[in-house]
């Protein structure tokens, strides 16, 4: 598996890495554990060293998940993880908390459920309106000094966010949707990390699974599927949408790769710093997503891909209204 780097501070992982989150929730139905842990041992074995989870997945049933599969090999690898969320008794998520308190609550958690004594990348989730970022970042490079926390990130923030926090502590990557079915983070945030030195990892590289061509208009998601509350998975914007997957697919056939693997080489031909973080429940899925670094796309490949899909508007929000707001988005 080839390497690449986040940050300025000599952080090295895998060219593509692995989304934890859908073994626990939001896509289809969450694994049993043991064929969790095995997939995640299956992703290290194939050279995946980077490996993403939150606190607020499961709740906290995924980074106990993780830190179990990983274990065994923790010297070998990078793991990433999230703060920025307040629970509730029961210990479900409410809205956003990144003060201080909170902050040192989630690391402690989270280490202990991750079965190391020092995180690697410890992302903010999602930006904290109401703790100034300066505090957020300050609290980190305490984490850091005691050597709890080893990276800093930011996950969905904007440029002025990423320029606050990165004066304060540098901030080695920043984690954000993106891909060829959003395309958002190139006008400002893609600009702004090159310049500071921030790496990228983008989370829903696939689209949440569309640009895999395996979903249709006709496609029946199980209840507990959030694509079944985003817009933009609607029947009719499935529908408006199935062009790019169209397009996306003949382009596959003419370079003998699959939709996924041109998807994912894309992002990695955009930047050396970009890593995408796919994720799956199915080992032949996980093969499939790292064989993208076996593609390679010339710049008459990148150029055809602009001059066929970049003129496709796509279809529908990519969250509703009480998703964003849930988030802070």
């Amino acid at each position: 598996m080839q390497k690449r780097k986040l940050g300025q501070g000599g952080l090295e992982v895998s060219a593509i890495g692995y989304g934890c989150m859908g073994i626990s929730q939001s896509y289809g139905l969450p694994m049993e554990r043991a064929d969790g842990i095995r997939l995640i041992r299956d992703a290290f074995d194939r050279g995946v060293t980077f490996f993403d989870t939150a606190e607020v997945y499961g709740p906290f049933k995924n980074e106990d998940l993780v830190g179990e599969a990983l274990q065994p090999m923790r010297d070998q690898v990078v793991i990433a993880t999230k703060f920025g969320f307040a629970y509730d008794a029961n210990g479900a998520p409410g809205g956003v908390d990144s003060s201080r308190k909170r902050i040192r609550e989630a690391v402690d958690g989270s280490l202990k459920r991750l079965r190391t004594d020092y995180i690697d990348l410890y992302y903010q989730h999602r930006v904290d309106p109401n703790t100034p970022m300066e505090e957020v970042a300050g609290t980190v490079k305490e984490l850091i000094a005691e050597g709890k926390v080893k990276h800093f990130g930011l996950s969905e923030a904007s440029a002025k966010s990423i320029r606050r926090a990165h004066a304060v502590q540098p901030v080695a990557a920043l984690q954000s949707e993106y891909s060829l079915w959003f395309r958002e983070p190139e006008a400002e945030i893609v600009p702004t990390l090159e310049e500071l030195g921030i790496g990228f990892v983008p989370f829903s590289p696939l689209g949440k699974g569309f640009l895999t061509g395996t979903i249709s208009v006709d496609t029946q998601f199980v209840s507990t599927d959030f694509r079944n509350t985003v817009p933009r998975f609607d029947e009719a914007n499935r529908a408006a949408n199935q062009r790019l997957v169209d397009e996306l697919g003949r382009i596959a056939r003419a370079k003998g790769a699959t939709p996924a693997q041109i998807a994912l080489a894309w992002l990695l031909a955009q930047k050396p710093w970009i890593v995408p973080i796919p994720g799956t429940t199915k080992l032949h899925r996980l093969e499939e997503n790292l064989g993208a670094v076996e593609v390679t796309l010339s710049a008459r490949d990148l150029t055809q891909i602009e001059a066929v899909l970049g003129g496709i508007e796509v279809k529908g929000d990519r969250y509703s209204p009480a998703q964003m707001a849930r988030v802070g988005l």
